[in-house]
């Protein structure tokens, strides 16, 4: 292990010193969990094949992971880096090329080889894990396990898992970068009255003595956050979309009890999936199927998989987000968390600081929904109330490299500055091919903010790289500044990024590029001025 404790060294006392944010201090655990640390960066996972056995009791788990890679670059010695997070213990560890050594070391097994890898080859580790996970208090979003019962007395149990990392009970190269190219086997193994529901299809039911495992199988590649087993009494019906790649195959299940409840409630999934698949193109997972699943916390968008806990009500818990009743029409959780199939589980940020990438798009398909499945009136109403929820704490944009996302403000912010950037482009089908373009040319892809970025100006036209820093680099919200004196506008801008680029309509059809300096334009009438709300700046007359 001579060799391990000098590179770790290294790496402590060079490569990873402790970063600073105020007063959060970010550490060495951090950038190894957070970055594509010299561990990481010479092999690309291809597959993971596991099991899991969850023991409600001891609120426990043990199982195995297969985990088939591809090297990336030629390398000698080199160590792999996998992640499993305390408390959880890794057992055996073993594969099929020589190890020199293997150590847990906090969150992370640190594997060692004893070999010269060329680029190109391909090899598995296996590695056997138990333990008791952590527990979650709060979820989704303090990350963790559920160990809970249903109404009638029954177990239930699920993780969630999307900020804190899959490897807080599964041993995996827990990084968004590096999803399992060629997908997932999971094997879940219950008590006999009990029924294991995983992603993708399910491949195989077997009984042995009073345990049953059910396996199943994801064909594409997969974010680490949306692996999930769900364990409960679970009950199952199917139902066909005619989609735009053909018949989609939708998979429905819900605790015993839920059943009539959920044949209803899931009547919204068929309109949902048309309005989405016609704003962002084909639903991305056809090979694996869709799916809704009884989950023991509110929600969340885990891939072929998703985790539903809305009640069977319309809006957020019986609310409306936007205050404006729009989103009483519909069921928030059916609506949101499959948006997330396009983006967050089709196209994936590389870093968690770009999770914006994964939530604006996201809550901008509810608005999109609403103007296919009611109209463009209530959907700006909808997106224009989200505003009120803004908080404007800090950017949108995290922390690179340390697992660290920026302000929830990406959800509705975010959304607003894509409606925004929609206004500018003035043409909704040349922005709808832009969004069905980023589902293709991105499709099953890691990307970056700049490639988002750079794309969307590049297929419009324009240059948004002002737009984007704006809104999700500084806690800014363009004032525009005017007076009217008849038929003359007088008007500039205030709190802004340098050389904002943000041309807006007024009147309806007349256009103004407002910078910093004071302008004037003639305009066609001299009524008062109407301004256009639907973007997100602030108008503010003056004398």
């Amino acid at each position: 292990m001579k060799k391990l404790s000098y590179t770790l060294l290294l790496i402590s006392g060079i490569a990873f010193g402790q970063l600073f944010e105020k007063d959060k201090v970010y550490t060495k655990q951090d950038t190894l969990k957070g970055s594509n640390t010299p561990f990481r960066d010479f092999w690309d996972v291809k597959k993971y094949d596991f099991s899991v056995e969850p023991d409600f009791e001891q609120k426990s788990l043990r199982g195995t992971n297969k985990i088939s890679f591809e090297i990336i670059k030629n390398v000698t010695n080199p160590v792999f880096q996998i992640d499993l997070q305390q408390p959880m213990k890794a057992g055996k560890v073993v594969a099929n090329f020589p190890i020199a050594s293997y150590k847990q070391d906090g969150d992370f097994i640190f594997v060692t080889a004893n070999k010269k890898f060329k680029k190109g080859e391909k090899y598995t580790i296996d590695v056997d894990y138990s333990g008791n996970p952590q527990i979650a208090k709060n979820a989704p979003w303090d990350g963790g396990w559920v160990f809970t019962k249903d109404e009638n007395g029954n177990p239930w149990m699920s993780p969630a898992v999307q900020g804190i990392g899959s490897s807080i009970w599964l041993p995996t190269k827990d990084i968004w970068s590096d999803e399992p190219d060629n997908g997932i086997i999971m094997k879940i193994i219950t008590p006999n009255d009990l029924v294991g529901v995983g992603n993708g299809r399910l491949i195989d039911k077997k009984t042995n003595g009073n345990k049953t495992t059910y396996t199943w199988e994801v064909k594409n590649p997969i974010n680490d956050y949306s692996i999930i087993p769900n364990i409960g009494k679970y009950v199952n019906f199917k139902d066909t979309f005619d989609g735009e790649k053909g018949k989609l195959d939708l998979d429905y299940w819900v605790l015993d009890y839920n059943l009539e409840k959920a044949k209803k409630q899931f009547q919204q999934v068929k309109p949902m999936l048309s309005a989405l698949e016609y704003w962002f193109g084909p639903y991305p997972f056809y090979e694996d199927s869709y799916k809704l699943v009884d989950s023991p916390y509110l929600g969340m968008e885990h891939q072929s998989n998703v985790a539903y806990g809305n009640g069977y009500q319309n809006g957020y818990l019986g609310r409306d987000l936007s205050g404006t009743g729009v989103g009483l029409k519909w069921d928030y959780i059916i609506v949101h968390e499959s948006g997330h199939e396009w983006f967050a589980n089709n196209i994936t940020a590389k870093d968690e600081a770009d999770m914006w990438i994964h939530e604006s798009f996201t809550m901008y398909s509810e608005v999109l929904f609403t103007e296919k499945y009611l109209d463009k009136k209530s959907a700006d109403i909808y997106m224009i109330g989200l505003r009120g929820r803004i908080a404007n704490d800090i950017p949108i944009i995290g922390k690179y490299g340390v697992r660290n996302e920026g302000s929830g403000d990406m959800y509705p912010k975010g959304a607003n500055m894509l409606h925004t950037i929609r206004q500018v482009i003035n043409n909704d089908e040349k922005f709808r091919q832009i969004l069905r373009g980023l589902s293709k040319d991105f499709y099953h892809q890691t990307v970056t903010t700049k490639q988002i970025e750079n794309y969307i100006s590049s297929k419009a036209g324009i240059d948004f790289s002002t737009v984007f820093d704006q809104y999700l680099r500084t806690i800014k919200i363009p004032t525009l500044e005017y007076s009217q004196n008849g038929d003359t506008l007088k008007f500039r801008y205030t709190n802004i990024v340098k050389n904002l680029k943000l041309p807006i309509i007024i009147n309806g059809d007349q256009t103004i590029n407002p910078t910093e300096e004071w302008q004037t334009v003639k305009l066609k009438k001299s009524t008062p001025v109407d301004f256009n709300k639907n973007y997100y700046i602030n108008y503010l007359s003056v004398q």
